[in-house]
């Protein structure tokens, strides 16, 4: 956790230049008359409880002087120090999301990023009971992080736990991309479940789509996809072109940029075409 401090002209050697030798210091000059100023403010105050960086605040009215030495022409105007140095960071209002790229840039770590970092500790172990723990645990202080419900929304439908997962499929707002769509291809996952609990194959069709179903529940993507295509190639007509709408499905779980995906879907382009 960071800390927020006001600087001026007589503080400013101690407080940004000295410790920028322990930690980074983020400086805003600002001025109480600026509406973008009084925009950044909060954000960036939020983000010194999340990451492990100090926030100078100068007046530039105040100590018109530091907002000469460091050439402020325009407010905000954000700058950080470094081991006593002082370098130009950015100019104008950034939304949240690119002031946390800003702050990674320094090397910074957010609380979330090294939460996840655990995450990833006791996922290695195998130990699904400690696993859905964990994801309980930090859902409770994370829960506005898309990526986490997602991922935590996935677990559990692993699991079967088919309620715990839309429950937190509906936290996750459908017009945030890339995020809401990765919830709607999520929730069509659980029909997967359902078809693997329900659907007793009476015929080669009926027998690839159990298969794939099956398969996807199990994280077994690759497998399930080669079963779905299988289905478009035999028989287009199956419960109204079931393999390829599945196909689609996997295609927005795992995302546009995944190896599978990208090689799933031209071969469903060379079938189909």
């Amino acid at each position: 956790m960071g800390a927020v401090v006001e600087v001026t002209s007589p503080t400013f050697e101690e407080a940004v230049l000295e410790q920028s030798f322990q930690k980074p210091v983020v400086i805003d000059f600002f001025a109480q008359w600026c509406g973008p100023c009084q925009l950044l403010k909060p954000l960036l105050e939020k983000l010194t409880q999340d990451y492990d960086f100090v926030l100078a605040k100068v007046d530039i009215d105040e100590s018109p002087e530091l907002a000469r030495i460091y050439q402020v022409e325009g407010v905000p105007d954000v700058k950080v120090a470094l081991q006593g140095q002082v370098y130009n960071g950015f100019v104008g209002m950034l939304p949240e999301p690119q002031l946390r790229e800003f702050l990674e840039q320094l090397d910074l770590k957010s609380t979330f990023d090294e939460a996840m970092e655990s995450l990833a500790a006791v996922k290695a172990t195998g130990n699904k009971q400690q696993l859905s723990e964990t994801y309980t645990a930090l859902l409770s202080t994370y829960s506005d992080r898309p990526e986490l419900v997602l991922e935590a929304a996935q677990f559990f439908l692993t699991q079967g736990n088919l309620s715990e997962a839309e429950t937190l499929l509906d936290n996750v707002d459908p017009l945030q991309r890339p995020y809401g769509d990765q919830a709607v291809a999520m929730r069509s996952l659980i029909e997967f479940h359902q078809i693997a609990a329900e659907l007793t194959p009476a015929t080669e069709a009926d027998q690839l789509y159990w298969a794939g179903a099956k398969a996807a529940i199990s994280d077994d993507y690759e497998t399930a996809m080669e079963q779905f295509l299988t289905l478009v190639e035999r028989d287009r007509k199956y419960r109204e072109d079931a393999g390829r709408k599945a196909l689609l499905t996997l295609f927005g779980v795992l995302g546009n940029d995944h190896p599978l995906t990208q090689t799933y879907r031209k071969r469903l382009m060379q079938t189909l075409y």
